[in-house]
């Protein structure tokens, strides 16, 4: 008789699948610690031009971020794709950016495409590693 896998359980999937959204709610508050909260501790962020590793670093360039650059704005993200890697790690590949102030959608040269790399930590979903590129729609 052959094994039986079943694999990802519907509330880990949807658990994964929220991860975005906890992200878009911490920069609707310009939140940078519920922002930095969604990372595991060691976390890593890389946007074009930028690296950051570790919640403290993340939180600090929102902080400055949300305060200069992104002050106002809101952020998107809507899943394209997701594979989980094991029962405790998840590959989620989504589509979005930055939305400017009165904006309802995304402008072409803030367009983005994204991978989420989430790992399942005492039974809540983080943030390892997250990496977006110019998605040049």
């Amino acid at each position: 008789m052959a094994p039986t896998t079943t694999g990802p359980s519907d509330a880990d999937k949807a658990a994964v699948a929220a991860v975005p959204g906890r992200i878009v709610a911490a920069w609707a508050d310009h939140d940078d610690a519920a922002f930095a909260q969604v990372f595991t501790p060691d976390g890593t962020m890389i946007l074009p031009g930028v690296f950051k590793k570790g919640q403290d670093d993340i939180r600090a360039f929102m902080a400055e971020s949300f305060a200069g650059p992104f002050k106002g704005t809101r952020v998107t993200g809507d899943p394209l794709h997701l594979t989980f890697l094991s029962d405790s790690c998840a590959l989620l590949i989504t589509r979005g950016g930055v939305l400017a102030p009165g904006e309802s959608e995304v402008a072409p040269e803030r367009a983005i495409r994204a991978t989420w790399t989430v790992v399942k930590d005492q039974g809540t979903w983080h943030l390892a590693a997250y990496q977006n590129t110019p998605a040049h729609t």
